[in-house]
């Protein structure tokens, strides 16, 4: 199980961390805090050294009720990161977090080797046929509404299998635009309940089915804090506890704000699962 980023071959099988690096001033966890060169390349340096594969930008905030910010402030914060750690880091394969196909291409432009799209296209009808022009992998996550309404689509007949179908429709419009490498993301809190994320965590095995990569991202959000009654600073432990589980189900991708430590999840997943 491989994707191609800019010519080198990944290989999934191995599941592999991606680092967050928000560029944003609201992000839920970490937002303010990487708006300057010197701490954003000293967070990458760290990341990249405690073993990230993929280090994924974002300059949009995607947690609940989070505001709109245009493409002409999402480009300006995020296409200055790109060129600053590919400066620094040349060899960093990088992700854009971004549902707006501009940013996409731009950023692919300039060097970014992955796009990760929270709406899977549906925020921006361009954005398939741009992909298919830029031939990166392309992850893309379950999300009703935006993050102005998805709290509120929370009903579902059949949580797994309502996702499931989802992503049976996106990932048959993707193959029919000539997207080769897709990774699927189950959107762990987005248009879902605290108790629907632990079902979708319960039941992530299923989505093999699909024969993709499966990315998660769960660290430190609410299911985690919010069911231990305490807040996303101390939210660590309870990450690494829903990750293993989440290795253990299938995941390919581990999308974390802390690598190290996801990194070590990774390390005795795969001593356990060699000896099993």
């Amino acid at each position: 199980m491989t994707i191609n980023c800019k010519g080198q071959l990944i290989d999934l099988s191995t599941p592999k961390v991606m680092g967050i690096l928000n560029v944003t001033p609201d992000s839920f966890y970490d937002g303010g805090k990487f708006t300057s060169e010197k701490n954003i390349l000293l967070q990458v340096e760290k990341m990249l050294t405690d073993g990230a594969t993929f280090i994924d930008i974002g300059g949009q905030s995607s947690k609940p009720n989070a505001g709109i910010v245009s493409v002409d402030d999402e480009l300006k914060r995020v296409v200055s990161v790109v060129d600053v750690i590919l400066k620094q880091f040349p060899e960093t394969i990088l992700s854009v977090d971004t549902f707006n196909s501009k940013v996409a291409q731009t950023c692919v432009e300039n060097g970014a080797s992955i796009i990760n799209d929270i709406s899977a296209g549906s925020l921006d009808d361009n954005m398939f046929a741009m992909i298919a022009k830029l031939q990166v992998p392309y992850i893309m996550m379950h999300m009703r509404g935006n993050p102005q309404t998805m709290q509120k689509l929370t009903d579902y007949d059949d949580l797994v299998k309502d996702i499931l179908f989802y992503f049976s429709e996106k990932v048959a419009k993707a193959r029919s635009f000539g997207i080769n490498d897709l990774i699927i993301d189950p959107g762990f809190g987005f248009a879902k309940t605290i108790e629907q994320n632990f079902e979708l965590l319960n039941k992530l095995e299923l989505f093999q089915m699909l024969e993709l990569p499966i990315l998660v991202g769960i660290s430190r959000k609410g299911m985690i804090y919010k069911t231990l009654e305490t807040t996303a600073e101390n939210a660590l432990n309870g990450t690494s506890v829903l990750n293993t589980i989440a290795l253990t189900k299938g995941a390919n991708i581990l999308r974390v704000h802390d690598v190290k430590e996801a990194i070590e999840c990774v390390k005795l997943f795969n001593i356990t699962n060699n000896q099993s």
